[in-house]
Formats: structure tokens, C-alpha cells, sequence
């Protein structure tokens, strides 16, 4: 409502402060902080507010807003129109369901975003138990409940399915989402997970521009 400007400062802002929370998580983990083992351990630490039963409640509805707007940001600078055109229909994440065709939705896609994070933690192989252990001792520091725990526990020990991960994801935007979610919850930093980056970008349909926006975002080389 607010005009192109408007809208690309919103968008602007939604990124960095992204880029703020999820970065901080990161170098804590580069810094060896033994409070934040594991790039997915810390980023639960920066996802989770504390309590709720729901998916969607556990990854937090303010982190779910951040990476739909960095997600948004990023798709805009390669469709027609540019941020003005796609603010016109802003994704859930953004705003609030309007439906409970729309809550399901957005509970769909918040689970989503915690397998796809899982998933990237697995790019190099397995997740171990040691680091399995750790995780979910953040987790339960940052308020997850059983439910949860129990959800998470399982996709760290199935097998890598990448395939069945892209197969879930419902459009263009949580694709964007996803590789987001994907970035913060590794380093980047060996040729596997750069590999798996690739072939998930490759597998949901990510035009290059959009993939290398959201590293710029995030300072991920």
C-alpha cells in the first residue's frame, strides 16, 4: 500500500533483520560457542521462543515472517514488477491465515522448513548420535515440547530424501523459504553441502539470481 518504494524498504528491512538473527547463530557456532553445538542446534536456539505445541509455534512466527520476507525480497529482483508486483498478495508467513484451508497451510509449511533444515544437516551423511543428543538438548532448552522433539528426532534419523523434500513444496515462495531455512542451518564451508545447495536450488526451480541473493543476504559465500 505504501508504493514501490515503500515496499522494497519493507522487504529491504525483512532481510536484514534476517540476516541479523540467523547470522548471530552462525558465528556462534564458528566461534566454538559451546552453547550453541551444531549449526542446527543454535539455529533451534534462534528459531525457538519458547513453548507451543503446534509446528508452527515451535519454529516461531516471527522467524517464519523473516524468512518469507528475505524468501520474497529475493524472488523480487527476478519476476516482472519487482517488489511492488509481488507485495500485492503478500505469502503466509507475512500475515495472518485467513482460512483453515490457510492455517493447515502454514503449518504444512513451517514443518517443512524444519525438515528442509534437518535435511541440509544430513548433505554430508548422517547425523550422528552424539550431535543428535545435542540438538535435542537445545531444543528443549528453547521451550520444544515432546511432540516436537519426537517430529524432529525422527527426520535426523531417516535417511537423506531430497527428492521427497522438493516434492512437498507447495510453490515458488516456500521454495525460496526452503533454501533459506537450508542456509541457516549450515556452515557452507565443504564441497558436500555446497553440492546438496545445488542440487536443491537445481530441484525446486530457483533461478540463479534468486539463489545468489539470498546468499548475499546472508553472507554466505
Amino acid at each position: 500500500a505504501t508504493g514501490s518504494s515503500g515496499a522494497s524498504d519493507l522487504l529491504g528491512g525483512l532481510a536484514k533483520a534476517a540476516g541479523d538473527l540467523f547470522g548471530s547463530a552462525g558465528q556462534a557456532v564458528k566461534g566454538g560457542n559451546p552453547a550453541a553445538v551444531g549449526g542446527l542446534g543454535a539455529l533451534a536456539g534462534a528459531l525457538f521462543g519458547g513453548g507451543g505445541g503446534a509446528v508452527k509455534g515451535a519454529l516461531g512466527g516471527g522467524a517464519m515472517a523473516l524468512l518469507a520476507g528475505l524468501a520474497m525480497k529475493a524472488l523480487s529482483g527476478n519476476q516482472a514488477g519487482g517488489a511492488q508486483g509481488v507485495m500485492g498478495a503478500a505469502p503466509l508467513g507475512l500475515r495472518s491465515p485467513a482460512s483453515a484451508d490457510e492455517e493447515q497451510e502454514l503449518e504444512h509449511n513451517a514443518e517443512l522448513l524444519l525438515k528442509a533444515m534437518i535435511s541440509a544437516a544430513k548433505g554430508e551423511g548422517q547425523i550422528d548420535n552424539a550431535e543428535i543428543e545435542r540438538i535435542l538438548g537445545r531444543l528443549r532448552e528453547a521451550g520444544a515440547d515432546d511432540e516436537t522433539q519426537a517430529m524432529v528426532l525422527e527426520q535426523m534419523r531417516a535417511p537423506l530424501d531430497l527428492d521427497g523434500l522438493v516434492a512437498a513444496i507447495p510453490n515458488h515462495q516456500v521454495a525460496a523459504e526452503v533454501y533459506a531455512a537450508s542456509l541457516f542451518a549450515i556452515e557452507v564451508d565443504t564441497p558436500a553441502e555446497r553440492d546438496y545447495l545445488a542440487r536443491l536450488a537445481a530441484a525446486s526451480g530457483l533461478e540463479a539470481g534468486a539463489v545468489q541473493q539470498l546468499h548475499a543476504a546472508l553472507g554466505v559465500r
